[in-house]
Formats: structure tokens, sequence, C-alpha cells
């Protein structure tokens, strides 16, 4: 009789996922911290049993001493589409599996940086706190006056999953020009939303009323946004990042915010998550929301599921369904 697979999950997820696991009557062991499991506590807990799999979130730092940890699991489900928190080499190298969960949020996410986008470009989110702070007063023709989006140039850097669909909205919905940058032209890309390539980020802010950021993170992309590109956007174009934080230096965006080298930014993920740059949080003319983009009942749940039949598929002998390595 073969032996009851063990499965460690690294923080609480969606019960959808969990149950699947249960059905297969996999023993599965949930961390009881709320919160992330620091290096040490993710450590201790792998090494209470032989565990034979791990679902771990973007927040785990999945390293070597991590694999050490618990040499019995051939198999790190990811739940998050970007894994630039494992160790991918080191897996390879030890004949680890790691899989993610791409695709399901793709609409969900761009959903989201398409808010941000309007929230800035409208000064919402600002105007909201004028009125619960007790400023309004009456109506005036120079209110809180904010950007139309119709006729304006969307810069996408990236035009994956995410980009294009943010493209998608933001050309059918909002009649707005598209301009994208990417390792490569895609002309599939370009016809579907009238969009024009340009060969070089730089190019691209440079001539964007709005940039949104869909780049995942490597040692290339780290710091994308630095002080020098800051310079290089309109003072009237906005910024809105729903990829991965450390794409923006975080301090060159805080002064080109509060000099007025750029209009405004909106931000759902930061450089030292959970921290916010100092200062950062005091501007009128930044959005911050804690990392959220994904955050809707269905996707989340949608996630569960995909790491959990990652794993099944695993330990049923298939190969599962979204490998990264």
């Amino acid at each position: 009789m073969p032996s009851v697979k063990k499965i460690y999950v690294t923080r609480k997820i969606p019960e959808s996922g969990l149950n699947l696991l249960r059905k297969k009557k996999y023993e599965i062991d949930i961390s009881e911290k709320d919160g992330v499991l620091t290096k040490d506590e993710l450590i201790n807990e792998l090494k209470r049993k032989p565990y034979d799999g791990v679902l771990c979130l973007l927040t785990d730092n999945i390293t070597s001493e991590i694999y050490d940890a618990v040499g019995t699991a051939k198999v790190f489900a990811n739940y998050a589409v970007g894994f630039n928190n494992i160790d991918v080499a080191e897996a390879k190298k030890r004949g680890i599996t790691i899989t993610n969960t791409p695709g399901v949020l793709t609409d969900t996410v761009a959903e989201h940086t398409f808010a941000l986008l309007i929230a800035i470009a409208t000064r919402l989110v600002a105007a909201d706190r004028f009125v619960r702070d007790g400023k309004y007063i009456g109506w005036a023709p120079e209110l809180m006056l904010g950007n139309d989006l119709k006729g304006k140039v969307l810069g996408i850097l990236g035009a994956g999953r995410i980009g294009s669909r943010v493209a998608y909205h933001a050309s059918r919905g909002f009649d707005m020009q598209i301009a994208y940058y990417d390792i490569a032209p895609n002309k599939d890309f370009e016809k579907e939303c009238g969009a024009k390539y340009y060969s070089s980020p730089d190019e691209l802010l440079a001539i964007s009323d709005f940039v949104s950021v869909h780049v995942p993170l490597l040692d290339s992309t780290k710091h994308l946004i630095n002080k020098e590109r800051l310079s290089k956007m309109k003072r009237t174009a906005y910024l809105v990042n729903t990829s991965r934080g450390p794409v923006i230096d975080e301090k060159a965006l805080f002064e080109a915010l509060r000099d007025g080298v750029i209009r405004g930014a909106a931000l759902d993920v930061f450089e030292n998550e959970p921290k916010v740059y100092p200062g950062l949080e005091k501007l009128d003319n930044v959005i911050l929301t804690p990392h959220i983009a994904s955050a809707t009942i269905e996707t989340r749940s949608k996630m569960a599921e995909i790491a959990a039949l990652n794993l099944i598929a695993y330990f049923d002998g298939k190969t599962p369904p979204n490998v990264v390595q």
C-alpha cells in the first residue's frame, strides 16, 4: 500500500485548493502563523516531518537552505505566477520540480491596473480624502482637476499576458493610443491594439502620457525605472506598477513625485515589501495599494486550485500542467 503523501503549506490559502488535496487523502500541515514565516521558522517547520511536497507563496524565499531542511520534498508548488522568490537553478540541480499558477490572474490584474490608472488620472483617492477631511465647501471650476484618458498615449513596458490585456482595455474602451516595449516586437498584439513598438524603454518613456509596468523581476529589470529614466518622462506623465516592486527605484520615484519630475504614480507593489519608502505615503500624487492586484475571491481561489492540481499531478506520476523547470 502506497504511503500517504505529506504536504506542508506555508500559509493558509483558499479552501478550494486545500479541499482538492484532502480528497486525495494527503496529510496536510498548514502554518498556524498569521503572517509570513521567517527563514528560521520555515526551516524548523519543514524539519518536523519527511514532507513530500511544499505549497509555498511568493513571500517565501526558497533557497538551498530550505531545500536542505526538507530533503524528501521533490516538488514545490508556488502559489503565484512569478517565481523570483525561488532558486530555480538550485532546484534543477537537485531534481526538484517547481510549478506556478499562470494565466488565471491575467484579467484580474489587468482590471486592477486599469483601476489604478483611472484613479490616479482623475485624482480619485485624493478627492475622496479631501471630502472626508471636511475640506469640500462647494463646487469650483478648478477643484481637483485631473486628466482625460481618451487620445493619450499609454506606454506598456512588457507586452505579455497582463500588459496586452491592459492595452486591450485602453484601446478598445478608452480610445487610447498604445505604445510598447518588449524584448521583441509582437505583430499580433500590434494588430489587435493598434500598438506601436519602441526598441528601448527610454524611447517609450519619452513619448508616453501613462506608463504601465508589466515586466518580470530579473537581474536585467531591477531598477529598470530609475532616476535617469524618470527624468526622460513627460512632466505630465503618470506611472503605474503592478508587476514587481524592485523594478522601480522607489527612492528615485519618491523624489520625482515630490519634485514634479512626473505628475503622479500608482503602485500595488513595493521595492522592500511590506515597507514603503519613507514619505511616499504622504504624497497626494501617488496611490498605494497593498499588493492586491490579483485579490478577488474568484482568482485567489483558482490559484489555490491550480497549485493543488500541480501537486496532485506530480504525485500521480504525471507532468504537472504548470512546470517552471
